[in-house]
């Protein structure tokens, strides 16, 4: 499938007003996972709830999975005005920390037709974020998932950022799944898709959920009814290079599982939640 079936566009192409009027009888939830992000989580929650709820009536629900954080990223949370829930307490037959299972219970503890995800670091957060995901699935008929890019500065400089992306995860697309790669940000952990589609994937348990779930909405509705947007710029904690190694790793065993290469780490992935027999019994 030629790449030019990703369909493109820029966050100033839509706006709240706009979707609220488009978005009719769908509702909206913006899931948050977090671990330890105290220092943004707050200021995130105050600018969803203040342009995108209370201003702007898009989102209707606005959730914080808060995956076993020892800081104050709970109680700033809640304060700041979301629905706060502990990962632990979420689905306890499936237990354990990461960001896999973190979106993944997400979902299950949401209710809106269109789920939309964003990191919890993120320190120049604004409702752009959730406007520019939640636009092409509003407005642009066929369009199931939307996936954010952006520029990364690395300590204020431009183009800097997004080593693991750059080194690993592009490098792993072209090579095994050559329609991803006119993915500009694969890793980016902004996105928003519609819930019947993504109920029915299987979620990979740690860092390689990003890119697993690239592969297998691919597989799923095809690249035709996928989209990106372009979110600007992105400015959140860069970490040392040191601690790159183990999100790199489970990017590496995710996305060579996929591609049919028997791996030494083992993959259990999260089974979609249509099959969780507790999950079907709430959604019927």
């Amino acid at each position: 499938m030629p790449s030019s079936a990703l369909r493109t566009f820029h966050h100033h192409d839509f706006s709240a007003p706009e979707l609220v009027a488009a978005k009719g009888e769908t509702t909206i939830s913006v899931c948050l996972p977090a671990r330890d992000e105290g220092r943004t989580i707050g200021a995130i929650v105050e600018s969803i709830r203040h342009h995108l709820i209370d201003a702007t009536p898009l989102v209707d629900e606005l959730i914080v999975v808060d995956d076993g954080s020892t800081d104050r990223t709970a109680a700033a949370a809640a304060t700041a005005g979301a629905t706060v829930v502990a990962a632990r307490d979420i689905a306890p037959d499936y237990p354990g920390p990461g960001k896999g299972q973190a979106l993944w219970k997400s979902l299950h503890a949401s209710s809106g037709d269109v789920v939309v995800w964003c990191d919890a670091d993120i320190e120049n957060f604004g409702p752009r974020f959730v406007t520019g995901l939640v636009g092409p699935l509003m407005t642009r008929p066929g369009v199931d998932f939307v996936k954010g890019f952006y520029e990364r500065p690395l300590d204020g400089k431009p183009g800097e950022g997004g080593r693991v992306t750059e080194l690993v995860a592009r490098p792993l697309l072209s090579l095994l799944f050559p329609a991803l790669s006119a993915v500009v940000q694969p890793l980016a952990g902004e996105y928003a898709g519609r819930r019947r589609v993504l109920e029915r994937l299987p979620f990979a348990p740690g860092w390689g959920v990003d890119l697993a779930l690239l592969i297998d909405l691919l597989g799923e509705i095809g690249l035709e009814r996928m989209a990106q947007v372009d979110l600007g710029t992105r400015v959140h904690r860069n970490r040392r290079l040191a601690d790159l190694t183990p999100q790199s790793e489970a990017i590496l065993a995710t996305v060579l599982e996929r591609a049919g290469v028997d791996v030494a780490t083992e993959i259990a992935d999260l089974p979609p939640l249509t099959e969780i027999p507790a999950y079907r019994r709430r959604s019927a």
